[in-house]
């Protein structure tokens, strides 16, 4: 069974909750099976890499996965957090909107 997630890749997000409450970015990835998302500058984790043959080795920073349930849809009028409903237009097509305000997400 496919999941129709209500967050997709180059949505703009306010991270909930966590250490990262109140950071905003853009979703970078998303990962329906396992309901977590990559957003751009949150959650970021460092790992500590050895020299090889085609790095210099070193600390390097990545952007960690986070839940689904801690992120939040921006809203383009508001610029405030907002919640996410479907409906379809005149033309048929099924879109996005913001709650808060009714605007469309979807481009």
């Amino acid at each position: 069974m496919a999941l129709k997630l209500k967050i997709k890749k180059g949505d703009l997000v306010v991270v909930l909750g966590g250490r990262d409450k109140g950071k905003r970015g853009e979703v970078l990835r998303v990962d329906p099976k396992d309901m977590r998302a990559t957003v751009q500058g949150v959650h970021m984790r460092k790992r500590h890499t050895r020299p090889g043959a085609g790095n210099a080795g070193g600390i390097v920073e990545s952007e960690g996965r986070i839940h689904l349930s801690k992120l939040a849809h921006i809203d383009p009028k508001t610029d405030k957090p907002t919640r996410v409903g479907f409906k379809v237009l005149e033309d048929g097509r099924k879109v996005r909107f913001a709650k808060r305000s009714g605007e469309v997400i979807d481009r």
